[in-house]
């Protein structure tokens, strides 16, 4: 069981090791999955020992679980916000923005899902046939409405959820190959891959 995995009821020093902790976790998952990743990484990656990782966690599956837990809360969020709307190709085009911010802002937090997945998502195989699914197809829903009124080009609307996925999501899980082809991380790249990908979409969804 992860002991810290709520901070209620801790000391101010507490919350902020059980955050030192979780924090050198995500490096340490992001960067060697699950499996490749031990609690000496961890310990030596926060700058505490060994003993006091287990003071708060009982073990690097407590902390795997709780950042997953974390994950998925950040992860469903942009598309809850995809809503009804008149003009429907900006909402879409807005959640392509925000699942691109989520790239920029969150890398480690996508390689720890993309790792994850890539496992056969052993920990989260629930969630994802629970609410990611149950989430997605309430989308598709709305989006097949948007098909039916002539708002959108006819497009299959879970595939046109797993392209922005994909597309947005590969600037994190592919940092290194994006790396190699543009050279060296430069301020304007996620502007330049946000206007691509509006032109992209709308071109795509004008009716």
């Amino acid at each position: 069981m992860a002991r810290a995995a709520s901070t209620k009821g801790q000391t101010r020093i507490q919350k902020e090791k059980t955050e030192q902790i979780l924090n050198a976790a995500l490096n340490v998952f992001s960067t060697y999955g699950f499996r490749g990743s031990t609690i000496d990484q961890i310990a030596t990656e926060a700058g505490l020992s060994k003993p006091n990782i287990l003071y708060y966690f009982d073990g690097k599956d407590a902390i795997h679980a709780v950042l997953l837990s974390r994950l998925l809360e950040t992860w469903l969020e942009p598309l809850e916000h995809l809503q009804d709307s008149e003009t429907p190709i900006d909402e879409i085009c807005a959640y392509v923005t925000r699942k691109l911010e989520m790239a920029r802002d969150y890398p480690r937090e996508s390689r720890l899902f993309a790792n994850e997945i890539l496992q056969g998502a052993p920990r989260i195989i629930d969630d994802l046939a629970g609410p990611l699914r149950t989430l997605t197809q309430q989308k598709a829903d709305l989006i097949h409405s948007w098909i039916a009124s002539g708002k959108i080009a006819p497009v299959d609307p879970h595939h046109l959820i797993f392209s922005i996925w994909s597309t947005t999501q590969h600037y994190a899980d592919f940092d290194v190959q994006v790396n190699a082809v543009l050279g060296p991380q430069t301020e304007d790249r996620f502007v330049k891959a946000a206007a691509h990908l509006n032109t992209l979409f709308r071109k795509m969804l004008e009716p």
